[in-house]
């Protein structure tokens, strides 16, 4: 019996991870109509036509041979403006977390030519290539410099000089990508005459070591330049070349560079760049029109919060290759679209050069995500939950904010609904799920929600996607009365009359909820074997802090109180659940990654009583060992405020450990350092603490590289689980 629910398992998890592969290849890219999409499929680029979506070949294979007869493998592609030329990513390579690094060739869709740009330049050193909006040239950076080249002649100008690791044109340092997710770092003018770019300098940001001591009999050093928490921002600013003479203009925005960051940059028209400024405290937000002929900056509109503003959310997929946070602009230019929390709730804006702003979608629930607007026919539409936290739904209201929010999507599919709409608003591609109907998609008309195709409709075929599920969702509330949402899956053959072991699954901090009706959400990956057929209750509680569409009170009670809301609340959740008779309080387990990682260090620390057994993977023990972006955005400054900061770390209160402890790092991991494990470590052995520690060299955050890490993982972290926390009934 074992057996067949291990191997109902592996099936399950391989075909989840083939889902999101599958997602992941086919990057959809709109023909500029909206009535029809293309899909890079290895070597070549399929055509979907609207509403058959009927597919056809559009660039063969043969079209991307190169001179030495080998043919190209298409990572990603875009079109020029006029339609007429492909740009092929392609042979990249991984920076941080995405491989935004490769090479770039132009196809002539006219003349089949094919030509690689950069040519001469080093291999897979291109990023963020974008061609000119009239097509005659191409922009690029390499290694930290920008260049541009004529696709006529192949003459290529290298338009920076100063660039390397420490001053970055064109791109960003790990903190800017990590946390603003600004990776892509120049655009194009309208009129192709001009390239805006970043310019960050890391000069005065020290750099962590991290340590290679397995590719070599002597050790290797690799430095990242890694601004702590505490240390004054990298300086950025913003630099415009015209093209004409080569010369570049800084622009002149007000304030301290070192006190300011610069995460969002937008041409509105060829003399005109908006530009926002963030303060270091990330709780006042500032977006400056900027006259570049005259180098004039001018606060059109600006807001405030006691806590943080979020210059992106998480419900956006800021982890996509060509995420890029573009303004959506209107009335010809003269507003564009804006989220903002200021009436309690994330609500989408218009905010006009003139710095008039108008409400358009209102109401007590948070606007997710904004999917499409279609301003001649007064629509937006965007995603919601205003009944559900842990579900997600198509609504549409009228982009003058005289509307209602009208929900679109089926209202007897409960769950998670996610949709990608076309340019022309006339159709969508629909995609549902729920805990127990595994994801299945349809095409649709909008803004009537049809099928194209009702007999590949995702009602028509429900029954065959659902599966069974001992998955329940329920509720917590705390003694100050905060409702939270958990789930839980109960063990096969469940007896309430017995009393079985706890594993709760934790992350708890601003950047991620777990809570979620989604196909798999009760799924232990780590875990070797079926944890319900084994016996185990598996539970997972998101408290408040997390980013659940709760409203902006929800989300920010946990401003400066990392380490401390969130566990307590955690605590009392389980306190509760302790409680129940069928839960036995002898064996109790937590387990996490990241901020999980910390949050299980601080419960098993911090909570003894309740927690016996720990499992924290790549954690912040330490949180002045964290970057200055994230950590200042959600607790304040350590010369402020530096009590909480020590208050909400696990390493102060590791003496208290009193339960079993399996503590996991990758040796290399360079967005938690492993500098986190050596202080935390030392610290137990300061009081006398026995625990089991598991470094895994040269691997990073993900814990990912190297032959049989995966297995090995899973093995180690089963293996203590079931030693320290026994499964089954008692």
């Amino acid at each position: 019996m074992k057996k067949l629910a291990l191997l109902r398992y592996i099936f399950l998890f391989v075909q989840v991870c083939f889902l999101a592969q599958i997602s992941n290849a086919q990057t959809r890219h709109w023909s500029e109509d909206g009535n029809s999409y293309f899909i890079a499929e290895k070597n070549s680029i399929l055509k979907f036509s609207l509403p058959e979506n009927s597919p056809s070949t559009f660039v063969p294979s043969e079209w991307l041979q190169t001179p030495d007869n080998s043919t190209l493998t298409i990572r990603d592609f875009s079109f020029s403006e006029d339609g007429k030329k492909v740009l092929i990513y392609t042979n990249t390579k991984r920076v941080w977390r995405l491989d935004t690094q490769g090479d770039y060739w132009v196809l002539d869709l006219e003349t089949k030519k094919l030509q690689q740009a950069g040519k001469g330049l080093p291999e897979s050193s291109l990023r963020f290539a974008k061609l000119s909006p009239d097509v005659t040239r191409i922009a690029y950076v390499s290694e930290f410099n920008l260049y541009v080249e004529n696709l006529a002649t192949g003459e290529i100008t290298q338009l920076t000089h100063d660039g390397n690791r420490k001053l970055i044109n064109g791109t960003f340092d790990w903190a800017y990508e990590e946390e603003f997710a600004c990776r892509d770092g120049f655009q194009w003018s309208p009129d192709g005459e001009k390239i805006s770019f970043w310019q960050i300098d890391a000069n005065q940001i020290r750099d962590f070591y991290m340590i290679n001591n397995i590719d070599s009999v002597y050790s290797q050093i690799i430095p990242v330049e890694y601004p702590k928490v505490g240390q004054s921002p990298s300086p950025a600013k913003i630099g415009v070349i015209d093209l004409n003479d080569k010369g570049i203009t800084w622009l002149n925005i007000p304030g301290d560079p070192q006190q300011h960051y610069l995460p969002r940059m937008e041409w509105n028209n060829p003399d005109l760049l908006l530009v926002q400024q963030l303060n270091r405290k990330q709780n006042h937000s500032k977006i400056y029109a900027v006259d570049v002929p005259n180098n004039l900056a001018k606060v059109i509109f600006e807001e405030q919060d006691e806590a943080w503003i979020d210059v992106l959310s998480n419900w956006e997929n800021v982890y996509a290759l060509t995420y890029r946070h573009e303004l959506k602009w209107i009335n010809d230019g003269k507003e564009f679209l804006w989220f903002s929390e200021k009436d309690g709730w994330r609500h989408l804006y218009r905010i006009g050069l003139d710095g008039k702003s108008t409400e358009i979608t209102t109401g007590d629930y948070d606007v997710i995500n904004l999917l499409h607007f279609d301003e001649k026919g007064n629509r937006i539409y965007f995603h919601a939950s205003p009944e559900n936290a842990t579900q997600k739904y198509l609504y549409s209201t009228s982009i003058d904010g005289k509307g209602e929010a009208e929900l679109l999507s089926p209202s007897d599919l409960k769950g998670t609904h996610n949709y990608e709409i076309s340019p022309s608003g006339m159709y969508a591609f629909h995609q549902f799920q729920n805990h127990f109907t595994r994801p299945s998609s349809e095409w649709i008309s909008l803004p009537n929600h049809q099928p194209l195709d009702p007999s590949r409709s995702i009602e028509k075929n429900l029954s065959a996607n659902q599966r069974e599920s001992q998955l329940e969702f329920f509720k917590v509330k705390t003694a100050d009365g905060a409702e939270m949402d958990g789930w839980m899956v109960k063990p096969n053959d469940f007896d309430p009359s017995k009393k079985y072991p706890v594993v709760f699954y934790v992350y708890t901090e601003p950047w991620g909820a777990n809570v979620k009706d989604t196909y798999g959400v009760g799924r232990n990956r780590l875990y070797e074997g079926d944890m319900a057929e084994d016996g185990y209750i598996y539970v997972s509680i998101d408290n408040r802090g997390t980013p659940a569409p709760k409203g902006r009170a929800w989300r920010k009670s946990i401003y400066r109180k990392i380490g401390r809301l969130n566990i307590s609340d955690q605590a009392e959740a389980a306190k509760q659940i302790l409680e129940w008779d069928f839960v036995d309080p002898d064996r109790v387990a937590v387990w996490g990654w990241s901020g999980g990682g910390s949050a299980t260090l601080n419960l098993l620390f911090q909570f003894p009583e309740i927690y016996k057994t720990g499992i924290s993977i790549a954690a912040v023990a330490n949180q002045l060992t964290y970057d200055n972006i994230y950590q200042e955005r959600y607790m304040g400054l350590p010369q402020e405020n530096l009590e909480d900061f020590i208050a909400g770390s696990p390493i102060t209160h590791a003496k208290n450990l009193q339960g079993n402890l399996l503590y996991i790092h990758g040796t290399t991991d360079d967005n938690v350092h492993y500098a986190n494990a050596d202080m935390l470590v030392n610290e137990l052995i300061k009081h006398g603490k026995l625990f089991q520690f598991m470094p895994y060299p040269n691997r990073s955050h993900s814990i990912s590289e190297g032959e049989g890490t995966n297995m090995h993982l899973r093995k180690l972290y089963t293996d203590y689980l079931k030693k320290h926390c026994p499964p089954g009934a008692k």
